[in-house]
């Protein structure tokens, strides 16, 4: 009998995954990372040494008060700093108190220390910098995520931690970055628990506007809670976590398909679901994401490896294509649902 239903699982797959493939975009179209068109042209003139796009971009977003792109171009252009910092280098010469540039290399310097060995101590000898940068700023909750962040890996205590969370939402209450950082401090991987994790993110996603990625924030404790090897935690029932990808999907569907904002929040729901065994839903959030492969969760390190995440995001399509094509009656011609099935659905 096993080797029956083997054999009707790969003809259910050779006959359905071209149907079920419809909505994907090619994998040669997919992209990881990809900047938007905002960020783009500043990172093409970042790769010529050239800042000037990226001071203009930044001062745009910190005069228009635009905290949630200004949070993410500053992490990117710290990424790209990380290789090329020659046009860094060029932007603070020309402009040493230039707040933008200045956050820039801040965010730059918290990620080599955070890559050191001597990570905590790397990390408090920047504690001035931070401190000094962020104080400065009377609107901008950017520097207050990035200090949030510091002092997790510089392990801060829950006073130090509540009162910089205390500055940051006074600056933007419903600040996604700054959310995500006090959701890591409250995580069983670092001062907290799963518990405190879901908690804390419902809390957050119950006060936040119906179109913030604040709303998506349970879904975040439910991608780490997901890691946890043995796969059961009694603190954290499996019911929770598919209410945490219930909420995900309802905050999916108010955006277009394809839209580059939400990419992240989609990749990670794309995740859950498919951990989750809900095919039908994550077939749907795929093709959401369209072209827009995000480097988290698919390039988190599994143990001491670290996979690489365009592939692993492909896999996962391809596995949910499968999946689908095995659960479907062979004659079905894509009027039944292959819906929630297998272990995990509900």
């Amino acid at each position: 009998m096993s080797l029956l239903r083997a054999l009707i699982g790969t003809v259910r797959s050779v006959r359905h995954t071209p149907r079920l493939t419809a909505g994907f975009v090619p994998d040669d179209d997919v992209l990881l990372d990809a900047p938007d068109e905002r960020l783009a042209p500043a990172l093409v003139a970042a790769a010529l040494a050239d800042p000037e796009p990226a001071a203009k971009l930044l001062a745009t977003t910190r005069d228009a008060g635009e905290w949630e792109d200004r949070d993410r171009y500053v992490t990117r252009l710290a990424t790209f700093a990380y290789s090329r910092d020659d046009w860094l280098t060029h932007w603070l010469s020309a402009a040493p108190r230039d707040p933008d540039a200045l956050l820039v290399t801040a965010q730059l310097a918290v990620r080599r220390a955070w890559e050191s060995p001597a990570r905590a101590e790397r990390l408090r000898e920047l504690t001035p910098l931070i401190r000094t940068m962020a104080e400065e700023t009377p609107h901008d909750p950017v520097p207050w995520r990035l200090a949030l962040d510091h002092a997790r890996g510089a392990h801060a205590g829950p006073a130090v931690f509540e009162s910089l969370w205390e500055q940051a939402v006074r600056r933007s209450p419903h600040h996604y970055g700054c959310h995500v950082a006090a959701l890591k401090y409250l995580s069983a991987q670092w001062y907290g628990s799963h518990r405190a994790a879901f908690d804390f993110a419902e809390q957050a996603a119950d006060d936040a506007a119906p179109d913030s990625l604040v709303r998506a924030l349970p879904v975040r404790a439910a991608h780490d809670r997901l890691r946890v090897v043995p796969d059961r935690d009694p603190s954290v029932p499996e019911a929770r976590i598919d209410r945490a990808a219930d909420r995900a999907l309802a905050l999916s569907e108010v955006f277009p398909t394809g839209d580059p904002w939400p990419a992240e929040v989609r990749n990670l729901l794309a995740y859950v679901l498919v951990e989750r065994a809900r095919w039908e839903e994550a077939r749907a959030e795929f093709g959401r994401i369209g072209v827009h492969a995000t480097s988290f969760p698919w390039g988190a390190a599994r143990g001491a490896v670290r996979e690489d995440p365009l592939r692993r995001f492909l896999a996962a399509r391809d596995r949910v294509r499968t999946e689908l094509a095995r659960r479907t009656p062979l004659w079905d011609t894509g009027g039944g649902r292959a819906g929630r099935g297998g272990p995990g659905g509900h």
